[in-house]
């Protein structure tokens, strides 16, 4: 077997290091090729994938309608103790800042809850804003749920700007959230 010689070796390096260069840019999408954030993921910077989901009095909200809206969203449980004390800081909020067009909806995680039980827990805390039914577990599966509480902080063109995994959310957080999210609305 012949031996390599040095100039050979440096001949084959350069043309695998050529060859390299050629192909990542020749692979470089051009622009506007990406999504730059724009398909459905429960991930923050991406769109919130949308659902249709019935609320406690069997009308149909689907999350796409409300674009232009900023959301929370948040999945909960009658048996999670952190649900039951954010939700009077949630209600709080909502009072405070719906006549500003702002909106939650709270998903029951009804595929792993009791309706009576949910039901008796929106009524022992005086729940106004809207509570959706996850029957079936959909939403909770495409947002990733792991976790209860889980609230997704939703802008007006349906973008994700904040995850919060567990809780109580407090009032503080809810207030500065809220206003980034209605600040960017403006």
């Amino acid at each position: 077997m012949e031996k390599i010689t040095h100039k050979r070796w440096t001949l084959i390096s350069t043309i695998i290091l050529l060859t390299g260069a050629v192909w990542i840019w020749i692979s470089i999408p051009s622009a506007g090729a990406t999504t730059s954030g724009k398909i459905p993921a429960p991930q923050t910077g991406f769109l919130a994938p949308d659902f249709s989901l019935q609320d406690m009095d069997g009308n149909v909200v689907t999350l796409s309608d409300l674009k232009g809206t900023p959301i929370l969203l948040n999945f909960w449980a009658s048996w999670c103790p952190p649900c039951r004390r954010e939700m009077p800081a949630m209600q709080n909020a909502y009072n405070q800042y719906k006549d500003e067009g702002f909106v939650i909806l709270a998903i029951n995680s009804t595929h792993q809850d009791d309706i009576d039980a949910a039901s008796e827990f929106i009524s022992d805390l005086g729940i106004t804003f809207p509570i959706l039914l996850d029957t079936y577990g959909q939403a909770s599966k495409d947002y990733q749920v792991r976790s209860l509480p889980t609230s997704f902080f939703i802008d007006q063109n349906g973008t994700i700007t904040d995850i919060v995994i567990g809780g109580p959310l407090s009032d503080a957080l809810l207030r500065i959230r809220i206003g980034d999210l209605l600040e960017k609305n403006s």
